[in-house]
């Protein structure tokens, strides 16, 4: 750990490796980043004193492959961005564990009591006690510390800002008192344990591991409590390609049972197979039972699950076509994968809700432009948010143009893929 102005030394606006890897090349970001981290400086003295500090970071991530399979046991294809959120934490010699994050009223757990409490439902507080809980049950060190948290994740941008919180909050635990003991997968698992039984959203593990790991990776969660994470060696800058995720505007506040309601009807279908989740039958075992329970679980559960299984598959063979530099073949995977999720998940816009489409037409205008040139698909939860296009560069300016005429400018971000996942900053 190092104290206040170490750290300002060794971030020399943004001129180091560990920026330069983290961040990219671009001198305007690299200026603005290291910014972020002295201006977090500045306010965790205010806030809470000078002392030993050191500097944490969580990336968002995007969903490539595999929508809404990771809660039933199936493959998913993730990379992390190089938009991250940013910590200074440090220990306080307390059982309080203090937060203050950019724009959020500053808040505090003390770790006497680690059981869920309801008043913290839906909570960044329900959360962090979560974490710690999970961290303390499966024998490792937990303690007070002092926290700024920088969100560079929008909240409610496809971008997992809540695993990435999840995460980061697991890092600070895992150096501050466990010495980087704790493999990045575990706390992956914790942060979904906590969102899961604390927070009160049923999320599955995809977000949590892409965070954690870092880079492109896919995985296979058929035995959930060990995902086996492979990485995808495949050079995405040399394609020409931009990765650009369009933020459609939208609120997910009111969506959390749309959200629920797609493990469940998938669940539904797997029971009446005698299964606990679908990656545990097949296509030809779905399509089999449909006259038998269309009355129990309804023509949705049944559509998802079709989704599901397709999808499911489609991770496999996207991987395999960006192993063997099949990059047009991937895309029309992509393609293919985004209409599965608009015609069978029906996770595109909410169903009580059907005036405001904003990811349906955000995808409309992105065939309009890239049909035949590109790829475009929903990307993350759905119903809301953010949308996903690999555009060729002799595109870019038009599809940004056409976006940003109708959600406005800023709304395109043009992303890449970065190596490290979450943990300490190494300045």
């Amino acid at each position: 750990m190092a104290t206040t102005e170490n750290l300002i030394t060794k971030i020399n606006n943004g001129d180091n490796k560990a920026f330069r890897e983290l961040y990219g090349n671009d001198p305007a970001e690299l200026s603005r980043n290291a910014k972020r981290y002295t201006d977090l400086l500045k306010q965790f003295d205010t806030e809470f004193g000078k002392k030993d500090i050191d500097f944490f970071t969580s990336p968002g991530r995007t969903e490539i492959g595999g929508n809404h399979t990771d809660h039933n046991w199936g493959r998913v294809l993730a990379g992390a961005v190089n938009l991250d959120n940013v910590s200074v934490a440090g220990k306080n010699n307390t059982n309080i564990i203090r937060i203050l994050s950019e724009g959020y009223p500053r808040f505090e757990v003390d770790l006497s009591s680690l059981k869920p409490e309801k008043s913290e439902l839906y909570s960044s507080a329900a959360l962090v006690r979560g974490i710690c809980s999970r961290f303390k049950e499966l024998g490792h060190a937990i303690g007070g510390f002092d926290a700024c948290i920088d969100g560079g994740v929008p909240k409610g941008s496809g971008l997992s800002s809540s695993a990435s919180f999840e995460v980061l909050i697991g890092a600070i635990l895992n150096q501050l008192f466990n010495n980087g003991k704790v493999d990045p997968i575990q706390i992956a698992i914790i942060g979904q344990y906590s969102e899961n039984n604390y927070f009160g959203k049923p999320c599955g593990l995809m977000d949590q591991t892409a965070c954690a790991m870092g880079g492109l990776i896919t995985i296979d969660f058929k035995d959930p409590s060990k995902p086996v994470v492979k990485k995808v060696n495949f050079d995405f800058v040399a394609t020409g390609f931009s990765l650009v995720i369009t933020d459609t505007g939208g609120n997910h506040a009111d969506l959390n049972e749309e959200y629920a309601s797609l493990p469940i009807d998938m669940k539904a279908v797997a029971s009446e197979l005698g299964a606990k989740v679908l990656r545990q039958v097949s296509m030809d075992q779905v399509l089999e039972i449909i006259p038998k329970i269309r009355g129990k679980v309804g023509d949705r559960a049944i559509l998802r699950a079709i989704h599901f299984q397709g999808d499911n598959q489609r991770v496999v063979d996207q991987v395999a076509a960006l192993e063997r530099n099949d990059f047009k073949g991937f895309m029309g995977m992509v393609v293919d994968s985004g209409y599965s999720s608009y015609m069978y998940n029906q996770n595109i816009f909410p169903v009580n809700n059907v005036r405001e489409q904003g990811v349906s037409l955000a995808l409309a205008l992105s065939e309009i432009v890239l049909k035949g040139q590109g790829a475009w698909r929903v990307h993350g939860g759905g119903f809301a948010g953010t949308i996903q296009a690999f555009v060729p560069q002799n595109l870019l300016d038009k599809y940004i143009r056409t976006i940003e005429h109708v959600y406005g400018k800023g709304s395109c971000k043009k992303l890449f893929i970065r190596h490290q996942g979450t943990g300490r900053v190494e300045l």
